[in-house]
C-alpha cells in the first residue's frame, strides 16, 4: 500500500489551465474525498492520479516513486467508475477475475482473491449471476469487488454512487466504510459532490474550486472552522447563512452592524484597520434558536414553512435582499408563514469573513 505526493501538479487544455498548482500529501490508508461544484476539477485530479489525463506540469509521486509518464497499468491503482462498465455476458466470478486473467495469474491466486473480495463485500451467493441479476448496488459492489481483486496501491472512486437511487446510495456508501474499515492500510481517494458522502465517509476533505484547492482537513474542521466563505457555504446541508453588513468595532470582541441598523456582538477579534469595511456575517441554519428576549441576533418574517417530521426549515425575508435567511429547527412546531419571528445563536458558533472572503479567526 502507498502513499501519495502531488507537487504543483498542473492540467492545461492548450492555453487553458483548469489545474493551478495542486500541493497535496496523502498519508497511507487515509481515505481522501474530493469535493467541489461542477467544473472544479475534482475528477480531472482524481483522472491524474489514474494515468487517464496527462499532467501538464508537476509531479506525482505514489509509494515514492515519480509516475507522471507511468502507463496506468503500472501504476498500482485500481479505479471505479460512475458507470458499473461489467460484462454483461459474464458472470460475477469472471467478471471480478477478468483483470487478473489477462495478468496471467495462476487459477489459484484468481480463485483465492475473487472468494475474498467477495466475502468482503457480501457478493459470495452471487458468484455465479450474471449482471442482470442483480440490483443496482450489487453491480456496483461487483465493480469494487473488481478492482479490490487487482490488490492495488491505492483505490480511486470517481462518483461511484451516482447513478443509484436514495436507498441504494445508503446501503452502498455503509458498504463503502465497511470495506474502508476492513482494509485500514489502504489508501483511498473518493469524488463526489455529495456532501453526506464526503462528511461520513473521509478523513480529510480537500474542496476545490476553479482547480484551486480552498482547504484540507478532517470533516468537523471544515464545518466548524472553515478558512473562507466558499468552504463556509459549500460544506455543510443546508449552507450557511451569509449576512453582508459592516465592522462597527474592532479589538478582541468585534461588533457588526447590518439589516436596519442592528449590531451585533461577534467575540471574533478583528483587527483595528478594518473597522468601517465591508464583512460578512454567517450562521448555520441549525445554530438558530427562536427566542422572545432581548438578546435576538435578527428578527424576520416567515415566508416558507417546510414541516419534515424530525426537522422544520423556516425561511425569514426582511434581512437580505437576495436570498432568505434558513433556520433548521428540530422537531415540528407550530409556525406559520406570516409569523414575525426573532433568533438567537450561541455567539461561540458565529463566523465572520473580512471583503475578501477569508474568515476572521478566533
Amino acid at each position: 500500500m502507498a502513499g501519495l505526493k502531488l507537487r504543483d501538479l498542473k492540467k492545461s487544455y492548450g492555453s487553458v489551465e483548469v489545474i493551478h498548482g495542486v500541493d497535496l500529501d496523502i498519508q497511507q490508508g487515509e481515505f481522501i474525498v474530493f469535493v467541489g461544484p461542477s467544473g472544479c476539477g475534482k475528477s480531472t485530479l482524481l483522472r491524474m492520479i489514474a494515468g487517464l489525463e496527462d499532467i501538464t506540469a508537476g509531479t506525482l509521486e505514489i509509494d515514492g516513486m515519480v509516475v507522471n509518464d507511468v502507463p496506468p497499468s503500472k501504476r498500482g491503482i485500481a479505479m471505479v467508475f460512475q458507470s458499473y462498465a461489467l460484462y454483461p455476458h459474464m458472470t460475477v466470478y469472471d467478471n471480478m477475475a477478468f483483470g487478473m486473467r489477462i495478468a496471467r495469474e495462476s487459477k489459484e491466486e484468481i480463485d483465492r482473491r475473487v472468494r475474498a473480495a467477495a466475502d468482503i463485500l457480501q457478493l459470495g451467493e452471487y458468484l455465479d449471476r450474471l449482471p442482470k441479476a442483480l440490483s443496482g448496488g450489487q453491480r456496483q459492489r461487483v465493480a469494487i469487488g473488481r478492482a479490490i481483486c487487482r490488490d492495488p496501491k491505492v483505490f480511486l472512486f470517481d462518483e461511484p454512487l451516482s447513478n443509484l437511487d436514495a436507498a441504494l446510495r445508503v446501503a452502498t456508501r455503509i458498504e463503502i466504510a465497511k470495506l474502508n474499515e476492513s482494509m485500514p492500510d489502504t489508501t483511498m481517494i473518493y469524488v463526489t459532490h455529495d456532501q453526506v458522502e464526503a462528511m461520513t465517509l473521509a478523513d480529510r476533505i480537500v474542496v476545490l474550486s476553479r482547480g484551486y484547492i480552498e482547504q484540507v482537513g478532517p470533516p468537523m474542521d471544515l464545518y466548524q472552522r472553515p478558512e473562507n466563505l466558499f468552504v463556509a457555504q459549500f460544506i455543510g446541508s443546508p449552507a450557511m447563512n451569509i449576512i453582508p453588513g459592516t465592522i462597527e468595532k474592532t479589538g478582541a470582541n468585534s461588533v457588526m452592524s447590518f439589516a436596519g441598523g442592528k449590531s451585533v456582538g461577534t467575540g471574533i477579534p478583528v483587527p483595528d484597520s478594518d473597522k468601517g469595511k465591508q464583512a460578512s456575517f454567517g450562521i448555520r441554519p441549525e445554530d438558530l434558536v427562536v427566542t422572545t428576549g432581548d438578546d435576538f441576533l435578527f428578527e424576520g418574517t416567515v415566508s416558507i414553512v417546510e414541516a419534515l417530521g424530525e426537522v422544520t426549515l423556516l425561511y425569514i425575508n426582511d434581512l437580505t435582499e437576495d436570498e432568505p435567511i434558513l433556520a433548521k429547527l428540530p422537531g415540528h412546531h407550530e409556525i406559520k408563514r406570516g409569523d414575525k419571528l426573532r433568533f438567537k445563536a450561541d455567539q461561540s458558533k458565529l463566523h465572520l469573513f473580512d471583503g475578501n472572503g477569508k474568515t476572521y479567526r478566533r
